[in-house]
């Protein structure tokens, strides 16, 4: 579903993302993880075609999101950093804003908004402006709408950052709860949300592939502790 070929991403003289390559299938929550400046989050703006890589390329479902990008993002569904919205719209008008961007109609359209409001559980806040919401129900309208045309591929930057014990936990069992045919990659410096909802963790530091393995793996490389394996890993790496 997602295969990244020697991605690479240069600023002038500076390489934050260097030849990553690896591939991942349906029914993986993979969680990407790296120390903050480690390049995550411009990996993701690649493979979603927001940014260009200066080498390399990843393709969605077998769409190559440079020269195939309609294609390959009519399969992603894709929630940024911070899950920016539109303040001043309510869920309810956001929700039907995406779904005419996504071009869904008829009973379809109707199915699928009634589908994500009672799974993201919007149903309290539907008409309320998003800017009035707090971050757990902001994250929701963000998931709701990532999800509205029911993508095979699920890119989430950063989902629970900032979110108290509570919230976190919520977004946690609401990435659960998708399919188990889709991917779900999870880009993310939280050490505990992998061990919470990932099935693979990738770190990376300084833009470079240094660990693929699963999180059971890697807590037993760190004597139980998700930590340790990643201190160990990025040591004299990160930036």
């Amino acid at each position: 579903m997602l295969d990244l070929i020697e991605l690479t991403k240069r600023y002038g003289p500076h390489t934050v993302v260097k030849n990553l390559t690896f591939s991942c299938g349906p029914g993986e929550v993979l969680g990407f993880l790296g120390p903050n400046g480690a390049g995550k989050s411009t990996t993701m703006k690649m493979i979603t075609g927001f940014v260009t890589p200066s080498s390399g390329t990843a393709a969605i479902c077998g769409h190559d999101i440079q020269t195939d990008t309609i294609a390959a993002q009519r399969c992603l569904g894709y929630l940024p950093e911070g899950a920016p919205l539109y303040a001043e719209m309510t869920p309810a008008q956001l929700l039907e804003f995406i779904a005419d961007i996504r071009g869904l109609t008829g009973a379809v359209r109707k199915q699928r908004l009634e589908s994500v409001i009672e799974q993201m559980h919007l149903g309290p806040v539907l008409h309320q402006a998003t800017e009035t919401l707090s971050k757990g129900f902001k994250r929701r309208v963000g998931l709701a709408q990532a999800i509205l045309h029911d993508p095979d591929v699920l890119i989430l930057d950063e989902p629970t950052d900032g979110l108290d014990p509570n919230q976190k936990h919520q977004v946690r069992n609401l990435i659960r709860s998708l399919s188990s045919d889709k991917l779900v990659v999870i880009s993310t410096h939280i050490l505990e949300e992998v061990d919470a909802v990932c099935t693979r963790a990738i770190i990376i530091a300084n833009g470079e592939l240094l660990v693929d393995d699963s999180p059971g793996n890697l807590m037993s490389r760190g004597g139980g502790s998700l930590e340790n394996t990643f201190r160990e890993v990025t040591e004299g790496v990160a930036q």
